[in-house]
C-alpha cells in the first residue's frame, strides 16, 4: 500500500512562518497534471510524489533523500526509478538538477529557452531560492554571441548565507567593548 510520501518535518529557516507549503505541493503537483495531459505523457504515482517532496522542501533533495523518504512512507522505490522519475521532471522543466549539491528542485514557473535560471544557495541552511535574473541574461546572451558561443545551459548558482542565517551568525559575534580614549 503506498501512502503520501511526507516532506521534511522541518522547512528552511528563511522561509516565511505563515508560508503555505500545501500550496507549493499543489500547485506543482497541479503543473506536472497539465504538463502531462497537454503532452500526452504517462503521470505516474512515482513521478506524483518525487514531485510532492521536492515541491515541499524549498531545499535541493539528493535521489537518496528521496528514495528514503519514499521508504519512511512505505512507498519502496529503487534508486534508479527515483532517478528515472527526476530525470523526466528536469526534461519536463518540472524541476532543476542543482549541480554543486548533486541535487533537485522542484521549478516553481515555466522559464523561456534563452532564459537563465539563477539559485541563490544558503550554505549554511540549505535553502535554494530561485530567481529573476533578466540583465543578467541579457548580458550572458550578448557575451555569448560576442565569442560565437551557444550556450546549452544557463543556471547560475550562487553560494552565500540566506537572512537568517547571516543574522543568526551576526547575533552569534562577540560584541566588541568600546575602545577607550587612552
Amino acid at each position: 500500500m503506498s501512502t503520501e510520501p511526507a516532506p521534511k518535518e522541518h522547512p528552511p529557516a528563511d522561509i516565511a512562518a505563515d508560508h503555505d507549503h500545501a500550496q507549493c505541493v499543489a500547485t506543482a503537483v497541479a503543473r506536472m497534471e497539465a504538463c502531462c495531459a497537454h503532452k500526452g505523457l504517462r503521470l505516474t504515482a512515482l513521478r506524483r510524489n518525487v514531485t510532492r517532496l521536492l515541491a515541499a522542501s524549498h531545499t535541493p533533495l539528493g535521489a537518496y533523500e528521496i528514495v528514503e523518504q519514499l521508504a519512511a512512507a512505505g512507498e519502496s522505490s529503487p534508486p534508479m526509478s527515483v532517478y528515472r522519475a527526476l530525470d523526466f521532471l528536469v526534461a519536463e522543466g518540472l524541476a532543476h538538477r542543482i549541480e554543486s549539491r548533486n541535487a533537485f528542485l522542484a521549478c516553481a514557473h515555466p522559464h523561456d529557452a534563452d532564459e537563465v535560471v539563477v539559485f541563490l544557495i544558503c550554505e549554511r541552511c540549505g535553502l535554494t531560492r530561485e530567481v529573476a535574473a533578466h540583465a543578467v541574461g541579457r548580458d550572458l546572451a550578448w557575451a555569448a554571441r560576442a565569442a560565437g558561443f551557444t550556450p546549452r545551459q544557463r543556471v547560475l548558482e550562487v553560494a552565500g548565507l540566506c537572512a537568517h542565517c547571516r543574522a543568526a551568525e551576526t547575533s552569534a559575534r562577540p560584541v566588541e567593548p568600546p575602545a577607550s580614549g587612552a
